[in-house]
């Protein structure tokens, strides 16, 4: 049986033992070498030949998205999987763009923890648990399955009010004042605004504003979003 060949990245040494001696004990996967420092993970891929990188999320003083670019750079074929406890959706977004197939909560079963591991390996894709049923994760699948970020926007979709409202908080107008705009109660743009917010990852109207005006133009942004019937 030709096993999976993975390199380990982790600067917490017991964390580290104990991830070996799990992937150690299985008869298809093998930990080819392990790391607590980049530059010494990323020297070693070209005599270990890893088939997948078990990456640490949260290394201390070292930069893991870096670590992720430079891999995907060097060696495209390599698979990768991040492990943290719960990544914020920002990270998952980032690392996603970056190259990243997978993503294990340190909190994660062994059986869960393996089946990620070989679902990647085999080519598959592993988002956190936490996110799976959200809106974000509709963005994540796209970034995962298209090679241009800048055609991520499309694969959100806005209703038409919704639209409508993006247009006028990047205005400036209150709620109260797009809800007289609009004819509707101020709950309900409260309620789109919401569902604005998680369909394109943003905490506050302020950044729904920003992410208008820093685009290349409205016209740009209304060309990009894909629209459904309310």
């Amino acid at each position: 049986m030709r096993k999976i060949r993975l390199l380990l990245l982790e600067d917490n040494r017991l964390l580290r033992e104990g991830i070996i001696a799990v992937i150690d004990g299985q008869p298809d996967l093998k930990v080819v070498a392990s790391f607590g420092d980049c530059s010494k993970a990323l020297q070693s891929i070209g005599t270990s030949k890893p088939n997948v990188l078990l990456l640490d999320l949260g290394l201390r003083n070292q930069n893991s998205l870096q670590v992720v670019k430079s891999v995907k750079k060097s060696f495209p074929a390599i698979e990768i999987i991040v492990m943290d406890l719960i990544p914020l959706e920002s990270d998952v977004l980032d690392f996603v763009k970056a190259g990243v197939s997978g993503f294990i909560l340190k909190d994660a079963t062994t059986d869960d923890f393996l089946k990620t591991i070989r679902t990647v390996a085999l080519g598959g894709k592993v988002l956190p648990q936490h996110l799976t049923e959200s809106l974000f994760s509709q963005i994540v699948e796209f970034a995962i399955n298209h090679s241009k970020p800048s055609t991520l926007i499309e694969s959100v979709r806005m209703t038409k009010r919704e639209k409508q409202v993006i247009e006028l908080v990047s205005d400036g107008l209150t709620n109260k004042e797009i809800a007289q705009k609009l004819h509707l109660s101020t709950y309900t743009v409260k309620s789109h605004i919401h569902n604005i917010l998680e369909k394109l990852a943003l905490h506050t109207r302020v950044q729904i504003a920003k992410y208008v005006h820093t685009s290349d133009s409205n016209e740009t942004i209304n060309d990009q979003i894909s629209l459904i019937e309310e």
